[in-house]
């Protein structure tokens, strides 16, 4: 009998911190996407502590609390801080798309551009991949970059990079878009299956 109230307390215990962590990166999320990244730091860092193997998973979209953390600290021009939890991210999970594009964008502030050049071509190609196969694969693919507008910017700078006739500054301004257009993206893809799901199929892409 001990044994089970025990387990029963573990269980809960774990279920609480989970919600908990959610509620932190999800507060973390919106102050990032409202320009707030010192705001958002606060969180991200609350649910790294709490745990720091956490994956957020979007339709198969996968990002870690470490590429938030990585993000946050770009977002406020602190690059040295924001290498170290990108890198962290990176060693974490192979398949975070978000962190290789990030940690390419650090990695060409700080000129460093022949290894900039691998990560945000591996992150934009993964991120395309992902965008086209959830589009062949799911039926949540209707709703993630209805417009192209996502995929044409990947193609255009995926095209730029192969050509090796690169305008930095471009390459950079735009990889920091996807980014925070992923993000949003996000959002807009559950408010449109929300839409589909309760409104008879009528979805309002943005």
């Amino acid at each position: 009998m001990k044994t089970c109230l025990f387990l029963w307390s573990l269980l809960l215990l774990s279920g609480c911190a989970s919600i908990r962590v959610a509620g932190e990166v999800q507060t973390g999320r919106h102050a990032l996407l409202a320009g707030r990244p010192d705001e958002a730091l606060s969180h991200f860092r609350r649910a790294a502590d709490l745990n720091p193997d956490y994956l957020l998973n979007f339709s198969l979209l996968d990002e870690g609390i470490w590429t938030y953390v990585g993000r946050a600290y770009y977002a406020m021009g602190k690059l040295p801080e924001a290498r170290q939890a990108l890198e962290r991210a990176r060693w974490r999970y192979d398949e975070d798309h978000l962190a290789k594009l990030y940690l390419g964008l650090v990695l060409a502030r700080d000129g460093e551009r022949h290894r900039a050049l691998t990560e945000i071509e591996s992150g934009l190609t993964g991120l395309g991949d992902w965008l086209d196969n959830i589009d062949r694969y799911r039926l949540d693919g209707r709703f993630w970059d209805p417009g192209k507008r996502l995929r044409s910017e990947i193609q255009r700078n995926l095209s730029t990079i192969q050509g090796r006739d690169i305008d930095w500054a471009q390459l950079i301004a735009s990889g920091e878009w996807l980014g925070t257009e992923f993000e949003r993206e996000v959002d807009f893809a559950k408010r449109d299956k929300y839409l589909f799901e309760h409104d008879g199929g009528d979805s309002k892409s943005q």
